[in-house]
């Protein structure tokens, strides 16, 4: 019995419990989409390969196991490495397929020919072209199997044009079942000892939650931790909700001044790079004690040499230390000195974010919009953020109860995530957790770069909330009298401020354009009743085109490293 190439593919991610694949076909990979599709993988065609591979990474998020993101030869790659690069970079599993030239005209200047695999290699764990038609079960399983082992990141796999309906006896051809579960590994119980008399011996400790965490799922154990040591935590960007953000050892919204002035921090798969500032001084003590935990052990040591490193699964890991406080019954004192600073500085700024949200002059400003959208939004909802000022003060003012239901631009700081992210939540949704709604906060240059993904959300009928906070561009906008003004020195292209966008866009008729619904709106009562339609209408994709002041600004001070006085 004969068996295409196409077909085997599509077989062998089926055998490797694969549910999902988002991408573009033409030639050669059409034929893999159909395959696929028969087997009973869900496939999603997105307008952007970009936009695919985000949405086919964020599937590696949220399952533990990888989408598969699926393009054509050439540009059709090409424009899959930003996806690549930020699960890679993320630590999520993914897998691309990527279709190239025909075998039989490699060096001629085949139609769309370019080195795939070697490119592929600086972007991936593995880049790999199966040698033939028999080993491509063997081939993916290697490809699944190794981007969720250790840490997890992104795998490529070439297939060449002809091998796509190049038919073989099913006799000959290799299969192999689905891959195990990643292992789990633990670490050495001394460094467990090690760690736990640093911690029992601090003055002012500080527990840091990373992504690593919330992929790991130790939401259960890193909770009880928390209460069993009475520690003060702070999360990641999108590892807010692992512990919830409303739990009173939250030390969120004294971020800053938490770091400063910490004795004794313990990192649970959260790395020490530009989100955290390294590690270093100014923003921590010279003789800041670093406890590491991590399931990559190149990370340890990275930027500050660590009192203890415990290499292993965080979910595992922190058991182990819940086991030895178990037996210490150390319990850190809420009456400290410590605690007292960080709840004068949390109540100090909950204070000023609330000033900010309750001003009533008009067009209105970041605070007053997320006030609004925190209020009437579900509790349980998947939130995707993008943007400069719109993820950013979004991230202080939008609370997480639930762990991996923040998705952001994450360690690599990409912009165009935002869309295909929504996407690949709202289809997990549909399948794990029904109702779940999934809600998208852009900021409107962050939309532009995947805002005709709106057709995909459309034609699939995912009913995403996507709200636009449109303030005319990029960091700050002009309102349309100013731009009107420019426009009467000459050309927009050498008088325009190069972080200007067309000022009242209406992205909300994209939206109505292809059968959802739009809402442009510019005061509070028509933000207010916009979401509340948004949110009762469970069936119907939305987008609510939020106008605020194009000069509003994030409170001074909350991400001073990117200072934005220049713009």
């Amino acid at each position: 019995e004969a068996v295409s190439g196409a077909q085997l593919i599509a077989q062998a991610l089926k055998a490797q419990n694969i549910e999902y694949m988002f991408g573009i076909v033409g030639i050669p990979v059409t034929e893999i989409a159909i395959a696929a599709q028969a087997v009973g993988i869900k496939y999603v065609g997105m307008r952007n390969e970009q936009a695919a591979c985000y949405a086919a990474s964020a599937v590696g998020y949220l399952t533990g196991r990888p989408g598969v993101c699926l393009v054509v030869s050439g540009p059709g790659f090409l424009h899959a490495l930003g996806g690549m690069a930020n699960a890679t970079i993320n630590c999520w599993p993914l897998i691309v397929i990527g279709g190239s030239s025909d075998r039989n005209q490699e060096t001629m200047g085949a139609f769309q020919e370019f080195p795939q695999v070697e490119a592929g290699r600086l972007y991936n764990k593995l880049s790999v072209r199966p040698s033939s038609l028999e080993v491509i079960p063997a081939v993916i399983e290697k490809a699944v199997r190794t981007s969720m082992y250790g840490r997890p990141g992104s795998c490529y796999i070439d297939i060449p044009g002809d091998f796509v309906n190049l038919q073989v006896n099913k006799s000959s051809v290799k299969y192999v079942e689905c891959c195990l579960p990643p292992p789990i590994s633990m670490a050495e119980h001394a460094a467990v000892s090690k760690a736990a008399s640093v911690i029992a011996l601090s003055k002012q400790p500080l527990l840091i939650i990373g992504k690593g965490a919330a992929y790991s799922h130790a939401e259960n154990n890193i909770r009880k931790l928390v209460e069993l040591c009475g520690l003060p935590f702070l999360p990641t960007p999108m590892a807010k909700g692992v512990v919830p953000d409303n739990h009173p050892n939250c030390v969120a919204a004294a971020r800053s001044m938490a770091l400063q002035h910490a004795d004794v921090i313990i990192l649970l798969g959260a790395r020490l790079n530009w989100i955290l500032h390294f590690g270093l001084p100014p923003r921590y003590r010279q003789d800041v004690k670093v406890i590491q935990i991590d399931i990559c052990a190149e990370e340890l040591g990275n930027n500050v040499m660590p009192a203890a490193t415990l290499l292993g699964d965080i979910n595992a890991v922190t058991q182990q230390l819940l086991e030895e406080f178990n037996n210490r019954s150390w319990k850190y004192p809420s009456n400290s000195e410590w605690w007292e600073k960080l709840r004068g500085k949390i109540k100090n700024n909950e204070e000023r974010s609330k000033g900010l949200a309750l001003q009533k002059s008009l067009p209105m400003n970041y605070y007053t919009v997320f006030h609004h959208i925190r209020e009437l939004i579900p509790k349980d909802c998947i939130l995707v953020s993008e943007g400069a000022n719109t993820m950013d003060i979004g991230r202080t003012m939008l609370p997480n109860f639930y762990p991996r239901q923040r998705l952001d631009a994450g360690t690599f700081g990409t912009m165009g995530v935002g869309l295909g992210f929504a996407i690949a939540a709202a289809m997990v949704a549909r399948d794990r957790t029904p109702g779940r709604q999934v809600v998208c906060i852009e900021g409107d240059s962050a939309f532009g770069f995947s805002g005709m993904e709106l057709e995909t959300i459309c034609r699939y009928n995912l009913p995403i909330l996507i709200i636009v906070v449109n303030n005319n561009g990029i960091y700050t906008g002009l309102d349309a009298s100013s731009w009107e003004e420019m426009l009467k020195f000459g050309d927009p292209a050498t008088c325009v401020p190069p972080v200007s966008l067309l000022p009242n866009a209406h992205y909300e008729k994209i939206m109505s354009a292809f059968g959802g619904k739009g809402y442009f709106v510019k005061t509070p009562e028509e933000l207010q009743n916009a979401l509340k339609a948004s949110v009762t209408d469970k069936q119907t994709p939305s987008l609510i085109n939020v106008m605020i002041d194009p000069q509003s600004e994030r409170k001074k001070q909350e991400f001073p490293w990117l200072t934005r006085s220049n713009l």
